[in-house]
């Protein structure tokens, strides 16, 4: 009868270990959020371009204001201009329409703590995390992030896209950097090849290109430009098509 009791004791407590080290080896992760990332031109805001409808919104320019077109009312962010890396710590303030070739709309007031160059309003934007500390001004920062264009929509051509993975931008030392604007990535270069002909066609650029990143990826670029303004043609042109979103980096 003993040896039935020890038995069952034996069992009774290897179901309760395996029960224990079934709840303890459960652990419950939570996803990080994304944060958002982006280069690219911002828009100086002015009345004329509320006034001719080219902006929904209207900011003052007199205060730290910025305005984006899906990042939500404040939302912390980081604007940056790589050629001084002179930061603006802000929100955003309000969301607008505007011109898809520029990635935010700021207040004068920041492009003249930044520093930046109207001609070639080059900045990159990080969305931070919320703390109870964050008080907007401007300060330095050195970390690079990129995102890249994912839409290739020309029916014709199977896209391989690839453009989830973020392009890290060179280290920019001068003013005279070139830009250049991303198409998108392919697996295969006759794919890339493909849309670069059709779009020779389409659009008559003569400075696109395929870039070998590796060997399972190859880019279609367009570029370089020299500033802001030779390339804004080429980008409307390219938007008009259906390319959104399409990445700018310096070389």
């Amino acid at each position: 009868m003993k040896f039935h009791k020890t038995i069952i004791l034996i069992i009774l407590c290897i179901h309760l270990y395996s029960c224990a080290d079934y709840k303890t080896g459960k652990i419950n992760q939570v996803k990080e959020k994304a944060y958002y990332s982006s280069s690219g031109f911002a828009l100086i805001f002015e009345d004329r371009l509320y006034k001719e409808k080219i902006i929904s919104k209207k900011i003052n320019n007199d205060e730290i204001r910025t305005m984006h077109d899906f990042l939500k009312k404040n939302t912390l962010i980081k604007i940056i201009n790589p050629l001084n890396s002179k930061t603006v710590e802000t929100k955003i303030y309000n969301n607008s329409k505007y011109p898809k070739i520029f990635n935010i709309v700021i207040s004068q007031k920041i492009a003249s703590i930044l520093e930046l160059d109207i001609n070639n309003p080059y900045i990159e934007i990080i969305e931070v995390k919320k703390n109870k500390t964050f008080v907007a001004k401007e300060g330095n920062i050195f970390d690079e992030e990129k995102n890249v264009a994912e839409k290739a929509p020309i029916s014709e051509v199977k896209m391989d896209n690839l453009t989830k993975e973020k392009i890290k931008n060179q280290e920019i030392s001068t003013k005279d950097s070139n830009f250049i604007l991303v198409i998108s990535d392919f697996y295969y270069i006759d794919s890339a090849n493909n849309l670069k002909k059709k779009l020779d066609k389409k659009m008559n650029i003569n400075n696109i290109s395929v870039k070998k990143i590796n060997n399972n990826k190859y880019r279609l670029l367009v570029g370089p430009f020299k500033n802001f303004n030779a390339l804004k043609n080429t980008y409307i042109s390219l938007n008009n098509l259906g390319f959104e979103e399409l990445n700018i980096y310096k070389e």
